[in-house]
């Protein structure tokens, strides 16, 4: 005979068959799919024909292309995430000023993240043009940006950059509304000037919410794709085929499903093994 505690328990587990659903339909459902399709040979609606075991990984671990991708996503990666968390930290020190007008600057600086990719990409593009664009025009160059393989991706990664600025201005912004001002007023009676309370005071502080925030935009970075599809659709040559678009045109293109369900188990056991570092390198050197 149940008690009325084993029964409550049961209750509880129930709350939770709802949201196990939805995981189960859109999350875990995909998931193993897309490890079973990776296996195989697909035909040209996606079902699975020829079992090949590890052979779709096989062949892109011998490809120089899907070499190519990996060497351009890491470049990209770092690029993103070292100029998205500058930019938000930037902005977040600056706004934690007293001064007339703060809110506009604040909502100035979170704007980005109220932006579709594509959008951006769009308006990015006009920029960029090698006749029209602000850009030649204001530094009075004549250079192609985006269809020349020496900028192709830093302009991409610079876009990305800025549209990821906003969410990480929100996530400083709220970490040093949570240093107690004190230690500022103790530390400019010691002397202290600007640049050493920001590296001893401020860096240490935000030491937690940049570890979170940096996780993150790693992960964002690796999932970028809306601004590769409308500037560059991966080109000029490879110089912008990041493994994301690299997945979608070996799918929706070259109708290969079997190689972009390997790509993205690939993409997902480098996205799990960097989280897997950060945590293991936060847990023995972070200190808050």
């Amino acid at each position: 005979m149940e008690t009325k505690k084993e029964k409550r328990n049961l209750g509880a587990y129930g709350y939770l068959i709802p949201s196990m659903l939805i995981f189960g339909v859109f999350l875990f459902y995909p998931f193993f799919k897309t490890i079973y399709l990776s296996l195989y040979k697909t035909n040209k609606m996606g079902e699975a024909k020829l079992f090949v075991g590890a052979g779709n990984y096989v062949d892109l671990l011998t490809s120089p292309s899907f070499y190519n991708s990996l060497v351009v996503t890491a470049i990209f990666v770092l690029i993103v995430v070292a100029g998205g968390m500058a930019l938000g930290l930037l902005g977040a020190v600056l706004c934690n000023q007293a001064f007339p007008g703060i809110r506009i600057f604040s909502t100035a600086y979170a704007l980005p993240m109220a932006i579709a990719s594509s959008s951006a990409a769009m308006i990015f593009k006009i920029m960029l043009h090698p006749s029209i664009g602000i850009v030649n025009k204001i530094l009075g160059l004549n250079i192609n940006w985006i269809n020349d393989q020496r900028y192709a991706l830093v302009c991409v990664a610079i876009l990305t950059a800025w549209l990821n600025s906003g969410i990480n201005f929100l996530y400083f912004s709220a970490g040093l509304s949570n240093i107690d001002e004190s230690i500022y007023e103790r530390a400019s009676v010691d002397g202290a000037n600007a640049v050493q309370k920001f590296f001893r005071l401020t860096l240490p502080g935000l030491s937690p919410i940049m570890f979170y925030t940096l996780v993150v935009n790693i992960i964002q970075a690796f999932q970028s794709f809306g601004q590769v599809k409308v500037l560059t659709q991966g080109g000029p040559g490879e110089s912008t085929n990041l493994i994301v678009y690299s997945i979608y045109r070996d799918a929706f293109f070259n109708y290969r499903f079997g190689s972009a369900a390997a790509q993205s188990v690939i993409l997902f056991l480098i996205i799990m093994a960097l989280t897997l570092l950060m945590f293991r390198a936060e847990k023995k050197g972070g200190s808050y």
